[in-house]
């Protein structure tokens, strides 16, 4: 009703961002090496892997937002654990459209998602005998600006090759 009458008085509609659900839609998690691994120092070499993508629901303006973070430990050549978490929420965006919507999905979302995402890989590594594994925070708008800067310049790029042909 409000966006009604914002639109009948030629204003923009109010801009809304509400969560809605948060969910675990996939998760994994891997010891190949056990229990060969526990009779060595434990001095892994942990790479994570991170990654957000965000899909519109319905019509009415939810958006699922999903973020993969995928953790390897290895002890040389040997994989200690790998373990993957997809956490997923639901999210209610009214008024704000393009490139902001964008950038609201890909930075606010993972920012509440985090904290759930990190404390499910927490629990999976200690119940899988290892230490806990404590993820530092992500800057979540760093990161999109990256991505953003760095698809311009692709896209630049690929714009220099077009105009030399």
């Amino acid at each position: 009703m409000a966006e009604e009458q914002a639109a009948a008085e030629g204003q923009p509609p109010q801009q809304q961002f509400t969560l809605q659900r948060i969910y675990t839609k996939d998760i994994s998690f891997e010891s190949p090496s056990t229990p060969q691994i526990f009779r060595q120092s434990w001095q892994p070499n942990v790479n994570i892997d991170l990654n957000t993508k965000s899909s519109r629901v319905d019509e009415e303006g939810n958006h699922e937002v999903v973020l993969t973070l995928t953790v390897t430990a290895k002890m040389e050549d040997d994989t200690a654990f790998l373990v993957e978490v997809q956490q997923a929420g639901i999210f209610f965006v009214v008024g704000i459209e393009g490139e902001a919507l964008r950038q609201v999905l890909a930075t606010v979302g993972p920012n509440i998602l985090f904290p759930y995402a990190r404390e499910s890989i927490d629990a999976l590594v200690v119940k899988g005998g290892f230490p806990p594994l404590m993820l530092a925070p992500v800057n979540f708008e760093a990161l999109y600006r990256q991505a953003v800067a760095s698809q311009a310049q692709q896209e630049a790029a690929g714009q220099v090759e077009s105009d030399a042909t």
